[in-house]
């Protein structure tokens, strides 16, 4: 395979991208092919590196081929990263699920429309209370009073971290990305394996295919 002419692919897993059918349908859509993956796999092979994806096939990433001590020190740094970020993000999600009255979590494809999600909050002071509180946590770092505000901030930062995309600039309404699939997936690992040190599931199979 001529991996020139999948280049931009190619940069885009090194600049750590989690692509899904929402975040790019072409390159999701090569991904899927056993012999694109592989000429990829064989191509990162110096930098350590392979294709990887959760369990659905949802979304692919890059993983690290083997665990040696500098791949270990940037999965722990990684994982700093995610864990800072992570009760956030799941308290985002209830808050969500609990506002739109769904029984299922939100997944890549779901659609948030946020004018409706503010609404049903701005008529109940339980999600009001919740929003605020998490809005002003320093992942989403807002200082807003307003439910619009708030809820503009939090959407906003969930795009920058490749959670959500915003399909039109002019229109609040947003599209769930298979890294939101990629989080659920790493917070089952961790809840499977809670009672094992870290440096110790650093090296099982499941942590390099989620890291």
């Amino acid at each position: 395979m001529n991996i020139s002419v999948h280049g931009p692919l190619v940069e885009q897993l090194l600049a750590g991208q989690f692509i899904c059918a929402i975040t790019n349908e072409e390159y999701f859509a090569k991904l899927q092919h056993d012999d694109v993956r592989e000429g990829i796999d064989e191509y990162l092979k110096p930098l350590n590196r392979r294709v990887a994806s959760n369990d659905d096939n949802s979304v692919y990433f890059l993983a690290y081929r083997d665990i040696d001590d500098p791949a270990r020190e940037h999965l722990k740094q990684q994982l700093g990263v995610i864990m800072s970020s992570l009760l956030p993000l799941l308290e985002w999600l209830t808050y969500v699920q609990e506002a739109m009255g769904s029984d299922g979590i939100l997944t890549a494809g779901d659609t948030l429309k946020l004018q409706e999600l503010v609404i049903k909050t701005e008529d109940n002071p339980s999600l009001r209370q919740r929003l605020q509180s998490l809005a002003s946590d320093k992942f989403f770092g807002s200082s807003a009073d307003s439910v619009d505000a708030q809820a503009k901030q939090v959407a906003k930062r969930l795009v920058e971290h490749g959670y959500l995309v915003q399909p039109h600039s002019s229109r609040l309404y947003f599209t769930v990305t298979g890294k939101i699939d990629y989080l659920l997936e790493l917070v089952r690992f961790i809840k499977d394996e809670e009672n094992i040190p870290l440096d110790d599931y650093q090296n099982s199979q499941a942590q390099t295919e989620l890291l």
